[in-house]
C-alpha cells in the first residue's frame, strides 16, 4: 500500500467545487477574462501502475507537441504547456464559451532513486503518456568477512 502526500490544496479545491455546483460562482476557479476567454487551467490525468512502470495520462486536445513541456527537477516531475486562444470564429456567434485556455502546469512527486533518463513520454491524438519505470529495489549488500 502506497501512502498519498496529504494535499490541503487539493482539499480546498475539492470544497470549492462542491460550493460551486452549489451556487454557480468560483472561489478557486481559474480566473477568466470574458473578452478574451484566457485563464489558467489543469488538464485532467489519469496516474496508474502497469507492468512495473507508473503511467501518468494526461488530456491536452486542441495542443500542439511544440506546446508541451515536460521536465524532472529535483524528484518533481512537471507538466506544462499552453493552449492559444482561437480569435477567429467562422461558425457565427457564441452563446457558451466554457473551454479554457491559457498556460498550464501541473507537477508530481516522483518515487526515490528513480532515473531521469529512462523517463519516455508520448503524444498522441490528444493525450499525453508519461511512462515512469518504478525504481529498482536495493538489496543489501552480503560482504565476506576474511
Amino acid at each position: 500500500m502506497n501512502l498519498i502526500k496529504w494535499n490541503p490544496m487539493r482539499e480546498m479545491e475539492l470544497f470549492s467545487n462542491h460550493m460551486n455546483s452549489l451556487f454557480g460562482s468560483g472561489l478557486m476557479h481559474p480566473r477568466r477574462s470574458e473578452e478574451s476567454g484566457m485563464s489558467d487551467w489543469s488538464p485532467m490525468v489519469d496516474i496508474f501502475e502497469k507492468d512495473n512502470k507508473i503511467v501518468i495520462k494526461a488530456e491536452l486536445p486542441g495542443i500542439s507537441r511544440d506546446d508541451i513541456s515536460v521536465d524532472v527537477s529535483d524528484g518533481v516531475l512537471t507538466l506544462s504547456g499552453e493552449r492559444s486562444y482561437e480569435n477567429e470564429v467562422n461558425e457565427g456567434s457564441f452563446y457558451r464559451k466554457e473551454r479554457a485556455y491559457g498556460k498550464f502546469q501541473r507537477s508530481f512527486a516522483l518515487p526515490e532513486g528513480l532515473d531521469p533518463d529512462k523517463i519516455d513520454a508520448d503524444f498522441s491524438d490528444g493525450v499525453l503518456n508519461v511512462e515512469i519505470p518504478r525504481p529498482e529495489e536495493k538489496k543489501p549488500k552480503k560482504i565476506d568477512v576474511h
